[in-house]
């Protein structure tokens, strides 16, 4: 077997005949002879993930065309008995769809309480749309979303009033994109002196806060919020889609809000941030939350004229095809 193993690793027949002291023709003997026991690769032994195999392809075609995240499956399969860990999920998706490109955007950093990022993302258009107001604090990582029907201006605004509300304060600046409910003439006065949707004027001179935009036909200058949308499409929004989409239902905004409100406090802003090397919860109340800008006092309700007393809000929280209680009932079965 020493023969064997000093072949293997490259020694030439004269120098495994020095070492070991014998004749180089004994060497070449025991190197062709039938008689010496041959190794070969162990079989492979079943693995923990091996009995879910089908469920989690069934579920990754199931959210065809997006993908589903894998620490969202993993709270799946431990629901069903899995003891495993998140890399043997991630081993066996990875081998199931196409690895993605890396991400060459640079990050820029930002002091506690000085950036927030916010934007819409589409999830659905046509007869049923679905809509997703986000934010995110730049320094911790904080995540709010606020889930509608529609981008309009007056959604807009009344986002951002139950946004600044859950956040207990208002950061010095908010990064936008280029959308006509924020800016409806850019560089409008000169280089950086923009004519703004008077909705968004009123909303940056009640809550103290600056307007910026990012650079036009480049939203990933915004990129904290732009990874965001990725994380919340493939962690919370396909996951639920795709499981209400197997019983045959629909998810709508009702449902959406119920449920995003619990996923942003047990899972979104609990996970450990790749960047921060902490959880975002964690750092916005060690940090972050003692460097944001007070609320405005509500002696009164904020005059938005341009956008509040020309027509109601919309009912955010309207249900597009079921109610809350149908869509709770199933969530409640599955989780079981």
């Amino acid at each position: 077997m020493s023969i064997h193993v000093l072949k293997a690793q490259g020694l030439s027949l004269r120098e495994i005949a020095r070492r070991l002291g014998i004749s180089r023709n004994t060497v070449t003997r025991y190197l062709t002879s039938p008689d010496v026991p041959r190794y070969k690769a162990r079989e492979a032994r079943p693995t923990k993930l091996e009995p879910f195999h089908a469920y989690i392809v069934q579920r990754m075609q199931a959210a065809e065309p997006d993908q589903i995240a894998a620490p969202a499956l993993l709270r799946e399969l431990k629901a069903q008995g899995y003891q495993g860990q998140l890399r043997s999920v991630q081993a066996f998706m990875q081998a199931h769809r196409p690895r993605p490109a890396p991400d060459p955007v640079v990050r820029f950093e930002t002091a506690p309480g000085h950036q927030m990022q916010c934007d819409f993302v589409v999830f659905r258009r046509g007869r049923h749309p679905l809509y997703a107001f986000t934010a995110t604090l730049g320094y911790s990582r904080w995540r709010w979303v606020r889930f509608a029907s529609n981008e309009k201006a007056c959604t807009l605004v009344a986002c951002h009033h139950a946004l600044f509300e859950s956040l207990g304060g208002v950061p010095k600046e908010i990064l936008y994109d280029n959308a006509k409910t924020i800016v409806i003439d850019r560089d409008a006065y000169g280089q950086g002196h923009h004519r703004w949707h008077s909705g968004m004027l009123d909303l940056a001179k009640y809550y103290g806060f600056m307007p910026r935009l990012c650079q036009p036909y480049r939203a990933r200058t915004k990129g904290k919020i732009e990874r965001f949308h990725r994380y919340l499409r493939g962690n919370f929004y396909v996951p639920l889609s795709s499981w209400l989409k197997q019983s045959g239902m629909m998810l709508d905004v009702e449902t959406a809000n119920a449920e995003v409100g619990k996923w942003l406090r047990d899972v979104a802003n609990q996970r450990i941030h790749p960047v921060t090397n902490k959880a975002p919860a964690v750092l916005f109340e060690e940090q972050e939350r003692c460097a944001l800008q007070p609320l405005p006092a509500f002696a009164r309700a904020p005059r938005l004229v341009s956008l509040l007393t020309e027509r109601p809000l919309p009912v955010m929280d309207a249900s597009l095809q079921h109610p809350l209680s149908v869509y709770q009932q199933l969530l409640t079965e599955v989780q079981a």
